[in-house]
């Protein structure tokens, strides 16, 4: 879904010197991401013009994304006034209108919500206010009839239609495997009216957000609109995460805590907005909002640290994550995340360090990947003898996983070691995921290892073309096209693994592009 509105077409508004300053500031904080800053100058300039939709959109947006919801609803009153109010719009005022039980307000705002691209949703807030739906035009896709589903299951548990609402949540767990959200809404239902054990049932598995929530079963669940509602709205902000889906993801989680202040899931959905929104101090402090005994708290610790990598903070997350690892009772989650950022910030026998404790705690509980990261990462520290067993135990718990078989099979036949059987699981790999550029590499490496330049060839022609950037794959098709005797295009192939090279790869490019491979003075 698209954003849904846009500023009016408008020339900077006039002001007097004081507003306009404000105006001013509030622009540069907007673009620097300085939320508060940004909807404290808004409210000024609209204070001083009142009128005026240009201030009055940014206005919204800024206050929302600050929390300032009586500004928000002042500058949608401008909006709705000017008629150029976004559909969004009315998500906020149905909210309102939920609270004050003000059926007048809620039927309008589903009027003019069934008219726009939101339509979808209309059916579903008019059931937990018990009013009729206005006619809507189609479905919205699969998505929306998701949305509808899952709605209707918990419609049924939380109106005591107990038996059909647990026959309707078993056919979508059957159907879909059952998102997490939708499972934990529906437990806490099932909770309310008695049914623990059907509830424990549905929590049960690996997911510790879940495994956490069987402490508070019930708790919280009133199963009236507010909770029916505000779930709806933080199912759908969690989803949207495509560029240019965080102004609506922002308004459906602020309405969604409007609702219900205490439900965390929507402030997840609201700092993961935030933070895309390059938001990025307003989004840490509304995770740090997350009490530590949350069902919750774990995603936000995760998400605390993937904010600061994706803002390009990799010493903040580093530390960040570093500080979460520490903690007496850090969870293994806490431990892998440490040693996955150990691992890309060139650290890797550190990182092996942190995975050997996560594998002790974890016990016989551990999967597969975290043999595969302490494995690669003793690869990495030049450990290949501690490597090894690291990387076979990967392979033996789960040896239909194509990164396990590409990462144990390359490593040996790079090393001319095991090569026989190495290269069979990179073909066992090749055939669970044919479309993968990097596992098709490591098995046409190995057929240039094995001497076989008509089969090698084509397999990493193929898998440049799918990876033009990645520097190992281009070096590789560099390699055999020297040995091809195609010595123009190897140069090509060196020069374009180049570009993205760095440190050691650089230099060992420079080298191959003046002489050729090692094996030869050509």
């Amino acid at each position: 879904m698209a954003t849904l509105v846009a500023a009016p077409a408008s020339a900077a508004p006039t002001l007097p010197a004081a507003p306009l300053t404000a105006y001013v500031q509030a622009r540069a904080a907007d673009a620097e991401g300085k939320v508060t800053a940004a909807a404290q100058g808004y409210a000024l300039a609209l204070s001083a013009q009142p009128s005026d939709p240009v201030i009055a959109v940014r206005a919204l947006r800024q206050a929302l994304a600050a929390g300032d919801l009586p500004l928000a609803r002042r500058a949608g009153a401008v909006l709705r006034q000017a008629d150029v109010a976004p559909p969004d719009l009315d998500l906020l005022v149905f909210s309102d209108a939920v609270i004050a039980r003000d059926v007048v307000s809620q039927r309008a705002a589903l009027g003019r919500l069934a008219g726009s691209p939101l339509g979808f949703l209309v059916p579903l807030l008019a059931s937990w206010v018990d009013l009729p739906a206005p006619e809507i035009a189609g479905d919205g896709g699969a998505i929306p009839r998701r949305y509808a589903a899952e709605n209707a299951a918990l419609r049924l548990l939380a109106t005591g239609r107990t038996a059909e609402g647990i026959a309707a949540t078993r056919a979508l767990l059957s159907a879909t495997g059952g998102d997490a959200d939708f499972r934990l809404n529906a437990a806490q239902l099932l909770a309310r009216v008695g049914e623990r054990d059907t509830a424990r049932a549905l929590l049960a598995g690996d997911d510790p957000v879940l495994a956490r929530a069987v402490e508070t079963l019930g708790r919280g669940s009133r199963g009236d609109a507010r909770f029916g509602i505000s779930r709806l709205f933080a199912r759908m902000a969690g989803d949207l995460s495509a560029e240019g889906t965080e102004a609506l993801a922002i308004m459906l989680s602020r309405s969604a805590l409007l609702l219900d202040p205490g439900y965390s899931r929507a402030r997840i959905a609201l700092a993961d907005a935030l933070a895309r929104d390059d938001a990025v101090a307003e989004a840490r402090a509304t995770l740090a909002r997350i009490p530590p005994g949350d069902p919750f708290a774990g995603s936000a610790n995760a998400l605390g640290v993937v904010i600061l990598q994706r803002s390009g903070d990799l010493p903040g997350a580093l530390a960040l994550a570093r500080e979460q690892a520490t903690r007496r009772d850090a969870p293994t989650a806490s431990l892998r995340r440490y040693g996955d950022l150990l691992l890309e910030s060139g650290q890797p026998a550190e990182a092996a360090r942190v995975y050997a404790r996560a594998l002790g705690q974890a016990g016989s509980t551990a999967d597969w990947t975290l043999y595969l990261q302490r494995g690669a990462a003793l690869d990495r520290a030049g450990d290949w003898a501690g490597a090894l067993p690291m990387l076979r135990r990967a392979v033996e718990l789960a040896p239909q996983e194509p990164a396990a078989l590409n990462y144990l099979g390359y490593a040996q036949v790079d090393r001319g070691e095991n090569v026989a059987e190495a290269t069979g699981m990179l073909e066992r790999a090749h055939a669970l995921a044919p479309k993968d550029p990097a596992i098709a590499d490591s098995l046409g490496w190995a057929r240039f290892r094995a001497g076989n330049l008509a089969d090698a060839l084509p397999l990493i022609e193929g898998a440049v073309r799918q990876a033009p950037n990645d520097v190992e794959i281009n070096e590789h098709l560099g390699d055999v096209y020297w040995a091809a005797g195609r010595w123009v295009e190897a140069r090509y192939a060196w020069r374009a693994a180049a570009v993205s090279a760095s440190g050691p790869d650089a230099q060992r490019l420079a080298a191959r592009l003046a002489n050729g491979p090692p094996s030869s003075h050509r």
